[in-house]
């Protein structure tokens, strides 16, 4: 491709990530020429809705989000959906309080030791921007740590915390919006036995072995775990393994139906790919496998790619995912 042409993609991203070398401009341009028209269709109805003030939860708020919120509208509709607005008038001052309040130097260490790892192809979180985003997500991850004692800080956290932060531009809000995620919608995930995050990659493993038996079989003859595959996948919750859109279009849906849509995303991925995985022959092929199928067109095209997470895996009710974590965590419980 001629630099002329390339030139008509950015180079950094609407978020301040800088595009791969290896980065397709070529595709990106088509699928982004044809998303931009559904944005522009998607921003008016969302200008429409939101004239009334709230954001109320019901089948038409839940089909919109579906289709994806705009950026501008995205911290808003976060901060209804999840709870993370009510807590927050609920609680005038809090915030502040944490940031003030008795000191822990383990806690402190810990997340400074992350700082310069979070995100450094992104530009507003690297040192020489200013104002440069690491204080502010060093003080989110602060607040959190003294406000959930239970839970500190955990690698995957800054992630999290991080994404928030671009999309709200609002300390008090991202620090709202991760405890709505660590507290509520992600059951015992970052707490230091993992409870929660190794249930639900057990969870996964038996949908796949029920939706996917041949995925299940192979990944059964070869003694892989799940962990090995997709931890990152539930503990970054798809960031830095997905295209940032992707991600955001993910959590929309997240912060408003809950976890299950984190199996829903796994199981397409792996549905969509279930050829280029059974090839797989050894542990470290399988590991590969799992890394190629969260590239390419298929996740970068972030419309259709949502669409395919609510057909693709079939029925998902959260009773099943509940029947399902009770059973798995009994089992982890057992094993000691």
């Amino acid at each position: 491709m001629q630099p002329a042409e390339r030139s008509r993609v950015p180079r950094i991203d609407p978020y301040g990530f800088e595009r791969p070398e290896d980065f397709d401009d070529a595709a990106y341009e088509k699928f982004f020429s044809r998303y931009l028209v559904t944005l522009t269709r998607r921003a008016i109805k969302w200008s429409r809705l939101l004239q009334g003030g709230g954001v109320p939860r019901s089948r038409t708020v839940k089909r919109y989000v579906r289709k994806g919120v705009p950026l501008e509208h995205r911290a808003r509709v976060w901060m209804a959906l999840s709870g993370a607005q009510a807590q927050m008038d609920q609680n005038p001052g809090y915030y502040h309080r944490l940031l003030q309040g008795e000191r822990n130097p383990r806690l402190e260490d810990a997340i400074r030791t992350d700082l310069n790892r979070t995100f450094p192809d992104n530009v507003k979180f690297r040192k020489t921007t200013d104002p440069c985003l690491q204080k502010t997500l060093y003080n989110v991850l602060l607040a959190y740590g003294h406000h959930n004692q239970g839970v500190g800080y955990c690698q995957g956290m800054n992630f999290i915390a991080g994404y928030l932060i671009l999309i709200t531009n609002n300390e008090e809000e991202s620090f709202w919006l991760l405890d709505a995620l660590v507290g509520r919608i992600l059951p015992d995930y970052y707490s230091p036995a993992m409870l929660g995050l190794k249930t639900d990659q057990e969870v996964l493993g038996e949908l796949v072995r029920a939706k996917l038996p041949a995925v299940g079989a192979l990944m059964e003859r070869l003694g892989v775990l799940w962990t090995l595959v997709v931890s990152r996948w539930f503990i970054c919750l798809f960031v830095d393994i997905l295209p940032v859109e992707t991600v955001l279009r993910i959590w929309d849906c997240l912060f408003n139906e809950g976890s299950k849509i984190i199996f829903r995303v796994a199981l397409t991925l792996i549905k969509q790919h279930q050829e280029l995985i059974l090839e797989a022959t050894s542990v470290p092929d399988i590991c590969d496998k799992f890394k190629q199928i969260t590239k390419g067109s298929f996740v970068m095209e972030c419309h259709t790619f949502m669409q395919k997470i609510f057909s693709e895996p079939g029925s998902l009710s959260m009773a099943t995912v509940a029947k399902l974590r009770e059973s798995c965590r009994a089992r982890l419980l057992a094993q000691g």
